[in-house]
């Protein structure tokens, strides 16, 4: 009798229920891990000085989307990771692998040029990792692992947020699904939209940014900031998901009050692609005491970062719903990205 054939996962993140029984299952952690594995939390914390006031943290984020501007995703998607600990990136290592057949000693100089340049812009030092050049790719894969520490009484957790809590979204959405869209699919938007418009949309990686380094940085500086997660893969309503789900709460969304950025969703629509479930690195979730929820998003306008309150934490039995044209649903999770569906 044949044996049933292996369930294929799709592409994107592991299914929640399977990421988080693997993680069960197999990590371990000694007693100076201080925030181990599990699903929504953003890194690893460690005590590697007990005597010292800081903690060690430890990230590592793969890019696989895109192969222009490597560099700047990489060392801007694990930055980030770190900021939301309250934390400032130090250290970082990449593993870059190149497809056989067409990588270039050209193609190699302008990655690491690249990573050098992110980093140094940054104060983050580029300090070591592996290249090789690999059969079965189709593109470079690049995976960084970033460092970074926090004074011990400064770290945040994608694990604190609190009923009551307001729920802030600084940018907007889908920033980076648009600028991979405009990136990868080029050739194929030409005379679709105006020049200016993909021109834009190929910026933002830099322009607002998929950095929240500063975005972070600014928050915790003006008020008190309770829980902050950064949307990636799965988009807006992944990220909510895992703030939730991280710290064992619900939460309540209203859609009209979510920023959305208006060129992407025209790359989207196009696609047919929900920005909601789409990418979205350079927004920044984070959850707050509502007395202060003015003076942050205040403060970060004032460094010129658009942000406001979209929603409300509550209790968990609640789930995780959205209200959208008066009413009020259980809000969709997107396990695979949208922007997938164009690959």
């Amino acid at each position: 009798m044949n044996r049933p054939s292996a369930k294929v996962l799709p592409a994107g993140k592991l299914p929640v229920k399977l990421l988080d029984r693997f993680l069960k299952r197999y990590t371990n952690a000694d007693k100076r891990v201080v925030i181990g594995p599990s699903v929504g939390l953003d890194c690893a914390v460690i005590d590697f000085a007990p005597r010292s006031n800081g903690f060690l943290l430890l990230k590592t984020d793969p890019i696989t989307f895109v192969a222009e501007d490597i560099g700047t995703y990489a060392v801007n998607i694990n930055a980030n990771d770190i900021a939301v600990m309250g934390g400032v990136p130090r250290w970082f290592l990449a593993t870059l692998l190149m497809p056989e057949g067409s990588a270039t000693e050209k193609g190699a100089e302008r990655i690491f040029s690249g990573l050098s340049r992110v980093c140094r812009g940054l104060g983050i030092s580029f300090c070591g990792g592996h290249t090789e050049v690999t059969y079965g790719l189709d593109r470079p894969v690049l995976v960084g692992c970033m460092a970074g520490e926090v004074k011990k009484n400064r770290l945040v957790s994608s694990a604190g947020a609190r009923v009551g809590d307001d729920i802030i979204l600084t940018k907007g959405i889908a920033l980076e699904a648009a600028s991979i869209i405009a990136r990868e699919k080029k050739e194929e938007l030409k005379g679709v939209f105006p020049a200016g418009l993909m021109e834009r949309c190929r910026g933002f990686i830099k322009r607002p940014g998929i950095s929240i380094v500063k975005d972070a940085g600014t928050a915790l500086k003006s008020g008190r900031v309770h829980a902050m997660h950064d949307p990636t893969e799965g988009g807006l309503s992944m990220g909510l998901f895992e703030l939730a789900l991280a710290s064992g709460v619900g939460m309540v969304v209203e859609k009209d009050k979510v920023i959305f950025i208006p060129e992407s969703l025209k790359l989207l629509e196009y696609f047919g692609l929900d920005p909601m479930g789409a990418i979205a690195s350079g927004a920044l979730l984070l959850t707050v005491h509502p007395d202060d929820t003015g003076k942050i998003t205040r403060a970060l306008g004032k460094v010129g970062i658009k942000s406001g309150r979209i929603g409300t934490v509550t209790g968990k039995s609640r789930g995780v719903r959205i209200i959208e044209d008066g009413k009020t649903k259980t809000l969709k999770v997107y396990q695979r990205d949208e922007i997938t569906k164009i690959f």
